[in-house]
């Protein structure tokens, strides 16, 4: 993040299309200076390895979504279950379908 060096307020990035060059320039005085960077905005997504796939307690009204008839782990009775396919790119998580019980709302996968 870079100060304007006559106002001190904060300087956003500005591109000068004419010069083919980026600058910064601040949005109160008008001060413009080269960029010392050429990166505008980083983001870093940090994953930890125990992190689990949130699955919304919703997902059992959702309409939208297929049903079957499964086994439901907690129930231990064969249930209405909503299922879909999951979308992380995760290798052990990929091609993993996720079940939801209609009845008391628990998750599992298989």
């Amino acid at each position: 993040m870079q100060f304007c060096s006559e106002c001190n307020n904060m300087l956003y990035p500005l591109e000068d299309r004419p010069n083919k060059r980026l600058l910064m320039a601040c949005k109160s005085c008008q001060h413009r200076e080269p960029a010392l960077s050429f990166r505008v905005y980083q983001n870093y997504v940090l994953h930890q390895p125990e992190e689990k796939t949130q699955v919304v307690h919703d997902v059992a009204t959702d309409p939208t979504l297929p049903r079957t008839r499964a086994r439901c782990p907690k129930c231990m009775d064969i249930v209405e279950a909503v299922y879909f396919q999951s979308t992380s790119t995760r290798q052990e998580e990929a091609m993993s379908l996720y079940f939801v019980c209609c009845r008391c709302g628990h998750k599992w996968r298989e």
